[in-house]
């Protein structure tokens, strides 16, 4: 459930076809995210999530399984 909620939002907003958004999909070299589009990402995932990804995590969360990962360890801290 957390990877389909995490792959719809990286689909809207990088603009990328949800179908081509694997869990193995990484930010950069996958799916042309820039770093201003990887902080939007952060910013819609914390909103979505409620969770807070510190700035030191975020340089970490390179594809979508980490993000997914990332997500379920720290839900409802």
């Amino acid at each position: 459930m957390v990877l389909e909620k995490v792959i719809d939002i990286i689909a809207e907003e990088l603009s990328v076809d949800p179908s081509e958004i694997t869990e193995d999909s990484n930010l950069v070299e996958d799916l042309d995210a820039d770093s201003l589009a990887v902080v939007d990402l952060v910013m819609s995932i914390e909103d979505a999530f409620n969770v807070e990804i510190p700035d030191t995590e975020v340089e970490n969360l390179k594809t979508v399984g980490e993000i997914v990962q990332f997500i379920e360890e720290h839900q409802g801290q």
